[in-house]
């Protein structure tokens, strides 16, 4: 894929909460990895990096503020320069002044990493398809965790991922991995 020069690396709730073993079982266990290594990237080509930090309503949430889960995992630290949003529902757009931040700064085009894909990951992607963004979504670079149905059905971690990749893909978003880009 053609990467802008001021593309922006937006990551996804990458925060210590995201680790609990009551999250359950999860799929892609390399996809923090493959954050890194597109971190790294963004940083040594000096593109733009936007940390999303879920701040949660519910007081039994993960990312409840008032324990560590809220707090980004070390690796995922925002460095001077970068931006952090925060945010209180799962899409990074709503109610937090992310898309007057990529119109002021003249970026078009989103790749878009994180948690959890069918929720956060998600919401997001859609959001930025909607607004008119160009936005990727980074398939190895996200995961999610097993989840029933509506109906009560059981689904994997892996299947789950890939209907919601299926749900973006080329209505809101390109779905990609991170050798297309590295």
């Amino acid at each position: 894929m053609e990467l802008k020069t001021n593309a922006a690396l937006i990551i996804i709730d990458q925060q210590k909460g995201i680790l609990h073993p009551r999250l359950g079982r999860r799929n892609n266990p390399q996809a923090e990895e493959r954050i890194v290594e597109l971190l790294g990237y963004w940083r040594r080509t000096a593109r733009p990096v936007i940390h999303v930090q879920h701040l949660s309503r519910s007081a039994d949430s993960v990312f409840w503020p008032q324990q560590s889960g809220v707090e980004f995992q070390d690796r995922f630290q925002p460095m001077t320069g970068e931006r952090l949003i925060q945010k209180q529902v799962p899409d990074a757009f709503c109610a937090t002044g992310l898309e007057a931040q990529l119109r002021e700064a003249g970026i078009e085009q989103l790749v878009i990493v994180g948690v959890a894909t069918n929720n956060s990951v998600e919401s997001t992607a859609r959001t930025a398809g909607n607004l008119g963004f160009e936005a990727r979504v980074v398939e190895d670079a996200c995961f999610t965790f097993d989840k029933a149905d509506y109906f009560g059905n059981p689904h994997t971690a892996e299947e789950v991922h890939a209907m919601s990749l299926g749900n973006l893909q080329g209505e809101y978003a390109t779905v990609i991995n991170s050798e297309q880009i590295l």
